[in-house]
């Protein structure tokens, strides 16, 4: 049985914004550059721009980071889901419940123009969840390191907020 993957072979901001539940400029993540069934690896640049949600006084303080890691690893939850949803998955609504680790190697993400560099590593799976590490760098830098757990919950197929 050939089982088409729902997941395309370049993972963009379209495919993204249709897939996790943040939108518009609050949707952080530009591209997913690779990723495999324990890893994902995304790069962004909107840690630069003027209108970035998450900035204060002008400024995106290093700790929005984690904010960062957080929808990468939605965006790998996502991945997963669309890859199992020809064989049954479903969609998953999540929050963090818990941080662990977090280091701030700088102050400050606006002030490195280059594209953000934000991998997450699924450390462990479990019934309504799963915990990752997160590394953000930026060229050969890392910015931020730390750990975070995800609970997820399962969406009914009628609920407004189920993925498609």
């Amino acid at each position: 049985m050939l089982i088409v993957s729902a997941v395309p072979a370049q993972i963009g901001r379209d495919w993204i914004a249709r897939h996790i539940p943040h939108h518009g400029a609050m949707c952080l993540i530009d591209s997913v550059t690779a990723w495999d069934s324990d890893t994902i690896q995304c790069a962004t640049q909107t840690h630069t721009h003027a209108d970035n949600p998450l900035r204060a006084d002008g400024r995106l303080g290093a700790l929005c980071g984690v904010e960062y890691a957080a929808q990468a690893m939605a965006i790998h939850c996502a991945i997963l889901l669309a890859r199992q949803s020809a064989i049954g998955g479903t969609a998953a609504a999540g929050y963090i419940a818990a941080l662990r680790d977090v280091e701030c190697r700088v102050d400050r993400l606006d002030t490195y123009l280059q594209p953000l560099q934000i991998v997450a590593s699924r450390q462990a799976g479990f019934a309504g969840g799963a915990m990752y590490d997160f590394v953000i760098g930026h060229a050969s830098l890392t910015l931020q390191t730390g750990r975070v757990t995800l609970k997820l919950a399962a969406l009914a197929a009628d609920d407004p907020g189920a993925a498609s």
